[in-house]
């Protein structure tokens, strides 16, 4: 039950976290509702082989009045929720706020830095979250959709976190950026440090909670 708890939360942060930063604030992006349903498509597909992708209290609401879960485990989700919500809006008026005062272009100060680098880290996390859902789970095995889901999580970060961190989710993105000239070498480092950092969380939580279903997992 905690495992799904976890990806509960983790779909409900990215959901609410991309209605944040395409929505709030004078950089409002022009197609966020295409970037929001499509956080949600991404972590229905990563996360609703494990605990069926709820990521709203009303779906789950819904789902226990079908008889499909008990009232024992609808309190649990519900509460997962609404904590990946309110820590996704924490982290959207942290990026917000420090990001006003310069594009990601410009030289950051170091409080545009640590944005700029939890930015692609959340992206990259997502981005290897939902590879290793998608494409190498057994819940998921043998389906046609892995590459949609993993480039429209790409296009969610992009309108999500892009004008913050320039949006690599990439080590060799980064690399490839700063030869061309479209980033300087602190930028490189963010990159590096924050994708690998990432990635390899993304790897860790998909370990820690079997989501792979290489072993039996309490339900």
């Amino acid at each position: 039950m905690i495992g799904k708890l976890v990806v509960e939360a983790i779909g409900t942060f990215f959901l609410v976290f991309t209605v944040g930063q395409t929505v709030k604030g004078p950089d409002a992006a022009e197609l966020a509702p295409l970037a929001i349903g499509s956080a949600l498509m991404v972590m229905v597909y990563a996360g609703g082989h494990y605990s069926g992708g709820h990521y709203n209290p009303a779906v789950t609401l819904g789902v226990t009045m079908r008889g499909k879960m008990t009232w024992a485990d609808a309190g649990p989700y519900m509460v997962a929720q609404v904590i990946g919500a309110v820590v996704a809006a924490g982290l959207v008026l942290f990026i917000k706020g420090s990001t006003t005062a310069a594009p990601p272009e410009s030289h950051p100060n170091q409080y545009q830095m640590i944005a700029q680098a939890v930015g692609d880290f959340l992206f990259t996390f997502a981005l290897v979250y939902v590879v290793l859902n998608s494409a190498t789970a057994k819940g998921t095995a043998g389906n046609s959709f892995y590459g949609l889901a993993i480039g429209f999580t790409v296009m969610v970060g992009a309108f999500a976190v892009g004008p913050v961190s320039g949006g690599a989710f990439n080590p060799a993105v980064g690399v490839g950026v700063t030869v061309m000239g479209l980033a300087d070498l602190t930028r490189l480092i963010i990159y590096l440090v924050a994708d690998f950092a990432g990635g390899a969380v993304a790897a860790l939580v998909f370990n820690a909670l079997d989501m792979g279903g290489d072993r039996t997992v309490a339900a």
